[in-house]
C-alpha cells in the first residue's frame, strides 16, 4: 500500500514538474562578462558541458532539449552579413554540425532570415532538422557577430516534442541579446 501511495506521489510530482517546466514561462540569464542574455525555459538548469559551449541549460526531465550560447572567433573585421546571407550562413553550420555529428547524421537547414533590431544590430535566426543515429532534432538558432566573435545561442529538442515545446523555443531564441 505504501509503495503504491509513493509511486503515485511520484508521478504526480513528474507530471506536475513536467507542466511548469514546458508551460510555465520563462526566466532570465545574462552573462555580464561576455555580454549576452536570453530567456530559458523556467525550471532548466545550467549543466557543465565539456567543449565549445559557453552555457547549456537542459530540461530536468528532457535532459537532451537543451539551449545553449557558442562564441568563435571570426576574422577581423567582419560582420555577419559579410560572411554570408543567412541561408549560407546557415548552410556553412549546418555543414560543421554534420561533420561534428559523424557519417551516420545529416543536418539539414529548414529557414533562415535576417533580423534587424531598433539599435542596428543584425541577427540571422536559423532553423534545422538533424538526422542523428539518436534519433531526429529539431534545432533553432540565433547567430550575430559582435566584437569579432559569432555568438551562436542554439535551442534544441527531440523531433517528437517539437510540437509541444515550440513557442517556447522560438521565444527563448527571440529573446537573445548581444550587448
Amino acid at each position: 500500500m505504501l509503495k503504491r501511495l509513493a509511486t503515485v506521489l511520484l508521478i504526480v510530482f513528474a507530471v506536475t514538474l513536467q507542466g511548469c517546466v514546458s508551460g510555465g514561462g520563462l526566466q532570465a540569464y545574462a552573462d555580464q562578462y561576455s555580454g549576452y542574455e536570453f530567456m530559458y525555459p523556467t525550471g532548466w538548469v545550467e549543466v557543465e558541458v565539456p567543449g565549445a559551449a559557453d552555457v547549456v541549460f537542459h530540461d530536468f526531465i528532457h535532459e537532451t532539449e537543451n539551449v545553449s550560447v557558442v562564441i568563435s572567433e571570426v576574422p577581423e573585421g567582419k560582420d555577419l552579413d559579410a560572411l554570408g546571407t543567412p541561408t549560407e550562413v546557415g548552410y556553412k553550420l549546418s555543414k560543421s554540425f554534420s561533420a561534428l555529428a559523424g557519417d551516420d547524421s545529416s543536418v539539414d537547414l529548414l529557414s533562415a532570415q535576417r533580423i534587424s533590431t531598433a539599435d542596428n544590430k543584425t541577427y540571422y535566426i536559423l532553423e534545422y532538422l538533424a538526422d542523428l543515429p539518436a534519433g531526429p532534432r529539431h534545432n533553432l538558432a540565433s547567430a550575430i557577430v559582435r566584437r569579432g566573435k559569432l555568438y551562436t545561442f542554439n535551442a534544441s529538442t527531440d523531433e517528437g516534442r517539437w510540437e509541444k515545446v515550440k513557442d517556447m523555443m522560438k521565444q527563448s531564441v527571440a529573446s537573445f541579446k548581444v550587448s
